[in-house]
């Protein structure tokens, strides 16, 4: 397949590292999709994560990853975090389970 975006750099890796620090370590990682998104001016990614916290202290951490996801600084070469969102939560109080998914846009510095 050939990319419609040649300049565009593959941040994956950095993201997922950053976001599961931001877990503070207490999140599986269920799935990562990433697609390519550009606008008139911008070229860039989207990121679809699912991260579950099971357990109590791992649903405590998912909860702070909750109310720190949308102003986080994220910090990856080459990249600007332009939109970060929890966009799901599924919350199993008896099961002491917590899954989200987020949606995260990374805008190509130039």
């Amino acid at each position: 397949m050939r990319n419609r975006f040649p300049g565009l750099r593959r941040p994956w890796r950095a993201l997922l590292s950053v976001v599961l620090r931001l877990a503070e370590g207490k999140a599986e990682l269920l799935r990562h999709r990433e697609h390519p998104w550009a606008s008139v001016t911008f070229t860039g990614t989207r990121h679809t994560i699912a991260l579950a916290f099971t357990g109590a202290e791992a649903v405590a951490a998912g909860e702070r990853f909750i109310a720190a996801l949308p102003e986080h600084e994220f910090a990856i070469p080459g990249q600007l975090v332009a939109d970060a969102a929890v966009v799901s939560v599924d919350h199993e109080v008896l099961a002491e389970r917590l899954a989200i998914e987020i949606d995260l846009l990374l805008l190509e510095e130039v």
